[in-house]
């Protein structure tokens, strides 16, 4: 597997939302981006040792089950990490979806895009063509594409549209 990458990020703290196919973006992205606080879901933080590792490390845990409780939560720990100076990721659509599946963005992100107040960027993966979720990885060339940043305070409709189709861009 190589890496390609498109486009430019900020060098600046930003809000990043990441198309999610495989597993390897949520790797790989931690070396590009210089290693942002992620927001993962519950039950992967609840994985011994590797979960353990994961909230020492500052990933900002969430729990799909728990609604309100849940957001206000992940918001209060996403701004704790802005304060220190560092990006924040999610995967907006809220789980692995395959090569040219395009869900509706999880409620999470409109709700981090208001309130961090982060220049955002949208970001482009087609990991699943190469490391699809099951069967074996395959030789090729993964791409993230950075796309426009996404300025804050736009309307909420604005911002998702703006996000969700510059994260489908490659599909």
């Amino acid at each position: 597997m190589h890496i390609r990458v498109e486009g430019t990020r900020p060098t600046e703290p930003a809000f990043y939302a990441c198309k999610h196919q495989a597993m390897f973006e949520t790797l790989e992205l931690q070396r590009l981006l210089d290693g942002p606080a992620i927001v993962l879901k519950r039950e992967l933080a609840d994985i011994p040792a590797w979960g353990w590792a994961a909230r020492r490390y500052g990933a900002i845990v969430v729990d799909r089950e728990a609604s309100a409780k849940a957001m206000r939560n992940m918001m209060r720990e996403a701004t704790a990490a802005k304060a220190t100076g560092r990006s924040i990721l999610i995967f907006p659509e809220g789980t692995r979806v395959s090569p040219g599946e395009h869900p509706p963005l999880k409620p999470g992100f409109a709700g981090l895009y208001r309130a961090l107040k982060m220049p955002t960027v949208p970001i482009a993966c087609d990991s699943g063509l190469v490391w699809p979720r099951k069967g074996p990885k395959l030789p090729g060339v993964i791409t993230f594409r950075f796309g426009e940043v996404v300025p804050p305070g736009l309307p909420r409709e604005e911002a998702e549209q703006r996000v969700h189709a510059a994260m489908n861009a490659l599909d």
